[in-house]
């Protein structure tokens, strides 16, 4: 079954912990959380003490990722008791090998995201010591932009490989997910899907995860 990270980039933030408990009670797997630093990408969003902040608000653990320039300098900015990944961006590591070793050594499993012109090739070298590869399905810096469906050869590709290789990772997708795409995204091999404004944007925010959760299931195609 696949999983649902909602991302907090298209939450409310004027009630950020009311946000996340929403999709809590809808059942989310995972909070992800887009940290973004007006360098790597056009958008500032937040840091580390916001991250910090929502530990004691709820149980559902976090989905950080990084998309900054020298992330090996705030990664344990990030490092909470309910960081389960930290991702950050193969474009932004000189390097990347070092860098994943750094998440790991801090307890953390390690994911690198790919934008969209970025091939899968460029992990190679590094694919069996990662924990999750992220598949970028729009250019990043902003929400609620339209999905590549390059994107889905990615996926096939990743999906591919560790049969083949017996990689460990989980794939996860971020950009342009919503209801319509979800079925098949999930059956090109995506373990895990990011949607923002597809989640938030809903008048009730728990049945939407609900609705999303079931067709991550297969119970719907």
């Amino acid at each position: 079954m696949s999983k649902l990270a909602p991302s907090i980039l298209s939450a409310d933030f004027s009630c950020l912990a009311q946000q996340i408990g929403l999709i809590e009670e809808g059942g989310a797997e995972y909070v992800h959380m887009d940290v973004m630093d007006g360098a790597f990408v056009p958008n500032i969003t937040f840091g580390g003490p916001v991250v910090k902040s929502i530990v004691a608000k709820t149980s559902v653990p976090f989905d950080i990722h990084l998309m900054i320039e020298k992330p090996e300098l705030r990664i344990p900015d990030f490092v909470t008791p309910q960081t389960e990944f930290i991702v950050v961006h193969q474009e932004a590591c000189t390097h990347l090998h070092r860098v994943i070793q750094q998440i790991k050594d801090l307890g953390v499993k390690a994911g690198v995201a790919l934008n969209p012109a970025t091939p899968v090739c460029m992990l190679e070298h590094v694919l069996g010591d990662l924990d999750l590869v992220l598949v970028m399905s729009v250019n990043p810096g902003f929400g609620g932009q339209k999905f590549i469906p390059a994107a889905m050869d990615k996926i096939r590709l990743l999906d591919r490989l560790r049969k083949e290789h017996g990689y460990r990772y989980v794939i996860e997708i971020d950009g342009g997910v919503n209801l319509s795409n979800a079925a098949a995204i999930r059956d090109a091999g995506c373990d895990i899907l990011v949607a923002g404004s597809a989640v938030f944007g809903a008048e009730d925010v728990p049945a939407r995860v609900r609705e999303f959760r079931t067709i991550l299931s297969g119970e719907q195609a």
